[in-house]
């Protein structure tokens, strides 16, 4: 069965004229970063996100935030693009995949040479001033941190740095989300790869695609409430299947 999968997914990759991926947490569990969601994670276990991930949270007790956030920022900085990451990047060399949507912060797609990624949880590159609104590079101020447990404040007005990653209560990345849109609204085809499509609005995106015709490619370990809707679902690892497809693809035969 999944062999017929692949197979119909290779042959709507080849037919494409303007494939596109949405890519969740599951695309890099591989290179050691947990799935919030995850029992397995703890990262939800011990708080509650609306206190120490929100961004009123953050305003009132950021060291709540910085404290939970180490061992994810310690990791993210560590992280290395997984072989999941480099088959979207080969997909593009091979001129079919035209931009990656991502709901992960870690930079991975990036790392592994895609271009364009539009990042609508926003990511650990930048740090902003929640008072004077300067933005600095993180990692020097992570880094930092991590060292010291001090939480980073700006160097020029002295109030606390924030990771440009996008807290419960904020408006989503307004450029990132246009052009996630427009995409979803252009393609021909999507592969949604390690999402579980429970977070809007990026959870809006496949229904996008499919009512502007487009087909739908869901490789996830789990079932989402959007799997009626693809043409090709496959309940299995992407850093399994996605390079399967991209050497396939490079190939020219059968996975």
């Amino acid at each position: 069965m999944e062999s017929d999968a692949l197979d119909t997914a290779l042959d709507l990759l080849r037919r494409s004229l303007h494939t596109i991926a949405l890519t969740g947490a599951g695309m890099s569990t591989h290179s050691g970063i947990p799935d919030f969601r995850s029992p397995e994670s703890g990262l939800w276990e011990k708080v509650n996100p609306g206190e120490v991930a929100s961004i009123y949270g953050f305003r009132h007790q950021p060291e709540r935030f910085y404290d939970w956030i180490r061992p994810l920022a310690h990791t993210i900085l560590d992280a290395r693009p997984n072989a999941a990451h480099f088959a979207l990047a080969r997909l593009e060399a091979a001129g079919k995949l035209k931009a990656i949507i991502t709901q992960n912060i870690d930079m991975l797609h990036t790392r592994a040479g895609s271009r364009p990624v539009y990042e609508l949880h926003g990511h650990l590159r930048q740090v902003t001033c929640i008072h004077c609104f300067e933005m600095f590079p993180a990692k020097p101020y992570i880094v930092q941190f991590l060292e010291s447990n001090i939480v980073p404040k700006c160097p020029q007005c002295g109030h606390v740095l924030k990771p440009n990653a996008i807290l419960f209560g904020e408006q989503l990345p307004a450029q990132a989300l246009i052009a996630a849109r427009r995409e979803a609204r252009q393609c021909d085809l999507m592969i949604v790869a390690g999402s579980s499509l429970e977070v809007y609005p990026a959870a809006d995106l496949p229904v996008i695609a499919h009512r502007s015709g487009a087909s739908l490619v869901f490789v996830n370990l789990y079932p989402t409430p959007f799997d009626s809707l693809a043409q090709v679902v496959i309940h299995d690892d992407v850093a399994d299947i996605l390079p399967q497809l991209a050497t396939a693809l490079e190939s020219g035969q059968h996975p």
